[in-house]
């Protein structure tokens, strides 16, 4: 069931709906408060604009390496799994 939640992103406070419960709305609205603190802190300009397609971009790259290494888990799981049968069968 989703619920609303109000969260203030930038200084900007939303309402969204979401299955998550509250605390984990607060942990995902203090991240990307705080990411996007880091990042707007490097800038010179305060685009905010900016700031936001920057962290979205470094989000996602985040995102991606977290996928592509567990994907690379899974692959290594996999072979370990043969290799052990292939030892008990021995």
């Amino acid at each position: 069931m989703k619920t609303t939640h109000l969260v203030t992103v930038l200084g900007r406070e939303l309402s969204v709906r979401s299955s998550a419960s509250a605390e984990k709305v607060q942990a995902v609205e203090s991240f990307v408060n705080a990411r996007l603190h880091e990042i707007g802190s490097a800038l010179k300009n305060g685009d905010a604009q900016l700031v936001l397609m920057l962290a979205l971009l470094n989000v996602s790259e985040e995102l991606l390496e977290l996928r592509s290494s567990a994907e690379r888990g899974g692959l290594i799981d996999a072979s370990l799994h043969r290799l052990m049968e292939k030892l008990e069968k021995a």
